[in-house]
């Protein structure tokens, strides 16, 4: 796709979404774009930032804005980083090959998912640059710690230890269109993907689509491997599992899945380097906050001893902002860049980058900020402190006429 026709069409991350959702299948669609049960802290996620609001002081002149952000060592040019989101290559082939590029491209963090379709040295060579990667402590530590010693070696600059994943929850489009492990695709639902052209063609000259990080002979496909992944997955995991990751991985260590302070000032003491606020997407546990929300108390409770991470609804610019206010170092976004993914591989994935880049100078030139940094929460704009404003004003004016 010519750039300037995906500048014109995708020029939103919603507007990117409804191109990805009309050129994939259904039930690949639903994936990305789909949560758990009733899908209430998907739709949580994104409508705790409209409950918040900014407080613009555009009259303070900011003729150079700069969103660079510092994350261990490493000078980001934005606050945006692409987050671990399992089999890219199903909407585009090769697809962490491609978010990476973009990424790198853009100055900024990719964070390969232990589910990807390409292997984690394989992505390390075909696209260097600051990578993270994704690791989960299985039943056999064996596994985990080869996972861990080959991402070393790789190259991988961080480690995310995904912590809320123990349990896959209950993602019903999923189990509406069929798409489980083994696969139950109805009629309708094959026929469906044969009439995505476009999605199909491409596909076909794709590699064959794996779990790569996990194949081994014999495998017969992605849902072979991930039907192995879910009987690898350990509910006993505790804070042990983290300690022992401390004690041999001396790059950055990540913990992803922190909503309760608590469980962010026990990372702190074990050593972790940030936490990833983080209900994952939505997508596990429909009776959890929006990481929004949860977010203010993570920062109080770490107190700025570590960066804190947060992901979960973050769909503009100006919700990136309004993170960073409440302490947020930086976001993740995991859905928009499938959905750019999905669209045009690289370059829609730049393109999402793209528009949350220039959605937050935007904000920051109209609020009167040079700096990520300037932004805290007295950029917030409280409701409560107003109406007691009014309510002295009111309380004087009323005792002056009585005098």
């Amino acid at each position: 796709m010519r750039d300037s026709d995906l500048k014109r069409r995708a020029y939103s991350v919603a507007a990117m979404r409804q191109l990805a959702r009309r050129r994939l299948p259904r039930a690949v669609f639903d994936f990305v774009d789909g949560g758990a049960e009733d899908e209430i802290v998907v739709g949580r996620n994104e409508s705790a930032f409209d409950e918040l609001s900014l407080l613009p002081q555009p009259m303070r002149g900011t003729t150079r804005r700069d969103q660079s952000v510092e994350l261990f060592g490493k000078k980001l040019k934005g606050p945006v980083l692409i987050g671990p989101t399992g089999m890219t290559g199903m909407l585009w082939p090769r697809g962490e090959i491609e978010a990476a590029r973009a990424a790198a491209a853009a100055g900024t963090v990719y964070i390969m998912s232990h589910g990807s379709s390409v292997k984690m040295e394989d992505l390390a060579r075909e696209a260097p640059g600051n990578l993270w990667m994704q690791v989960f402590p299985y039943k056999d530590r064996g596994l985990t710690q080869s996972f861990v010693e080959r991402a070393h070696a790789a190259g991988f600059q961080g480690l995310v230890l995904t912590i809320d994943n123990q349990v896959l929850g209950q993602r019903e489009r999923d189990l509406r269109n069929g798409f489980t492990i083994p696969p139950r695709f109805e009629f309708g639902g094959l026929l469906d993907m044969a009439l995505h052209l476009r999605w199909l063609l491409h596909m076909a000259r794709a590699p064959r689509l794996a779990m790569a990080n996990y194949e081994r002979e014999g495998d017969t496909g992605v849902f072979s491997i991930g039907a192995r992944i879910v009987g690898w997955m350990d509910a006993s995991a505790n804070w042990k599992e983290v300690e022992w990751l401390r004690g041999f991985w001396d790059r950055p260590l990540i913990l992803k899945g922190i909503l309760h302070p608590d469980d962010a000032k026990r990372a702190l003491s074990i050593g972790v380097d940030s936490v990833v606020v983080s209900n994952h997407g939505g997508r596990q546990l429909d009776v959890v906050p929006a990481s929004l929300q949860a977010l203010p108390a993570v920062v109080d409770a770490v107190a700025g001893k570590m960066p804190v991470l947060m992901d979960g609804g973050v769909r503009r610019g100006g919700d990136v902002v309004k993170a960073l206010a409440l302490g947020a170092t930086a976001c993740l976004i995991g859905r928009p860049h499938l959905w750019g993914a999905a669209v045009a591989g690289e370059q829609g994935v730049a393109r999402v980058l793209e528009i949350y880049r220039s959605e937050i100078d935007r904000v920051m030139a109209l609020c009167g900020w040079d700096q990520l940094d300037q932004i805290d929460r007295t950029a917030l704009f409280d409701p409560a402190a107003r109406s007691e404003s009014v309510l002295s004003a009111v309380g004087r004016k009323l005792t002056s006429m009585l005098k």
